[in-house]
């Protein structure tokens, strides 16, 4: 992919958006046709809408796409709130009924893709499409959690907050080395672990807040009310969808998706072979054009009109 714009311009037009006093970001790039229904990107765990800077000028040029900081990540509010795939979804839902407030397809990656299937499942008047990247399940509660954040939540919970704690842990875990360290599990591909997504990865910990927004959330993350289990929802969905797996995934296990695969027969399975966690960006050619083919296939979200 040849790459001609700074970061900041190839997400589109930010924003800022006040949701129930928080302030939040969100991003938009209008299509010039408005026939095909409009995208919402939801990033993962540790992310934000920068994530999908290799993804939104390329879709586009077809859909009118938007994308999302959720409440704790990005350029979002660092709130001090319990955290769950419930609030979330309600912070997705009401974007929707403010900006858009027709069928859209829901585009999440991990963490953002149980959200994206939450609010599927919450709100069907909503979505008309779902994809989804390496969709974790809290059935599996551990596997919330990318692995190597697992022992700092481990040593979150064997501690007593205190300020100092986690002000201290996370001028840890924010600097540059190990940001990169932390993307090479996530990525197959270590050509892709570039300078510019280390900085994207690693400047919201900086922001105020950050310190007990890291603790909220890996306390939250753990709960049992954190989110439903996918074989709940799953089933229950009658809109076609996508999930796109890549098969060197140390997150979570590519084992996984022939499993959630077979919960619901409207869902198409593609897995990736050498590709990690983060599809959308460490082949970023790839996944455009398996969305793309997706979105206009008949079996996909082809608008009949």
């Amino acid at each position: 992919m040849t790459i001609n714009q700074s970061w900041q311009k190839r997400i589109g037009n930010q924003r800022d958006w006040v949701w129930r006093g928080w302030q939040t970001r969100y991003s938009y790039l209008r299509a010039k046709n408005n026939h095909q229904p409009p995208l919402i990107f939801i990033h993962g765990f540790g992310a934000s809408i920068e994530h999908w800077r290799h993804n939104l000028p390329i879709i586009a040029q077809h859909h009118t796409v938007y994308a999302l900081d959720l409440l704790g990540f990005g350029a979002s509010r660092k709130a001090n709130v319990d955290y769950s795939a419930d609030l979330w979804t309600e912070q997705v839902h009401d974007f929707w009924q403010m900006f858009i407030g027709k069928p859209i397809v829901l585009v999440g990656n991990s963490i953002g893709s149980l959200v994206c299937l939450t609010a599927a499942a919450t709100y069907p008047e909503m979505v008309e499409g779902l994809v989804m990247l390496s969709l974790p399940d809290v059935s599996v509660r551990e596997e919330l959690l990318p692995r190597p954040i697992r022992p700092l939540v481990t040593a979150l919970e064997n501690f007593v907050a205190s300020p100092l704690l986690i002000k201290n842990l996370l001028k840890l875990i924010r600097k540059p080395n190990i940001i990169r360290r932390w993307a090479g599990l996530a990525y197959h591909d270590q050509k892709a672990i570039t300078d510019e997504l280390v900085e994207i990865l690693s400047s919201p910990a900086y922001d105020r807040g950050s310190e007990q927004t890291l603790f909220r959330l890996s306390r939250s993350i753990r709960k049992v009310d954190f989110a439903k289990s996918v074989d709940q929802i799953l089933p229950q969905i009658e809109i076609p969808m996508l999930l796109i797996w890549g098969l060197k995934d140390r997150m979570i296990p590519p084992k996984q998706a022939d499993t959630i695969a077979s919960l619901n027969p409207r869902l198409k399975l593609i897995k990736l072979e050498d590709v990690g966690h983060c599809p959308h960006d460490e082949c970023p050619d790839l996944f455009n054009s398996i969305l793309l083919d997706w979105l206009e296939s008949p079996i996909g979200c082809a608008r009949r009109l």
